[in-house]
């Protein structure tokens, strides 16, 4: 999946669980102080991001997600968002 497919997925269902228009929810928008998301609503964003992606999000790590961006950004270092066409992994890192 892209940042952007990623990024859909996160606003709809936040659009969806807090009744606000999907068109005000941006990369940038904070989760508590923009949404006024509370503590419900943010575990079931955690739920909802395990269950979608298969990935795993720590108590620890997710008290770090605070912008939607954040979220998009956790599920794309998780591997999800890994693109086939990257066939840069057969050649070897530099390490400088």
């Amino acid at each position: 999946m892209t940042r952007e497919q990623i990024f859909d997925v996160i606003r709809a269902h936040l659009a969806d669980e807090l009744e606000v228009d999907p068109g005000s929810i941006a990369l940038s928008t904070r989760f508590r102080e923009d949404l006024e998301a509370d503590s419900l609503d943010l575990y079931t964003l955690v739920q909802e991001l395990e269950d979608s992606y298969g990935v795993r999000i720590s108590d620890e790590e997710a008290a770090k997600i605070l912008t939607v961006g954040q979220a998009v950004e956790f599920v794309l270092a998780s591997g999800v968002g890994e693109a086939p066409e990257s066939a840069t992994a057969n050649q070897p890192a530099s390490g400088d």
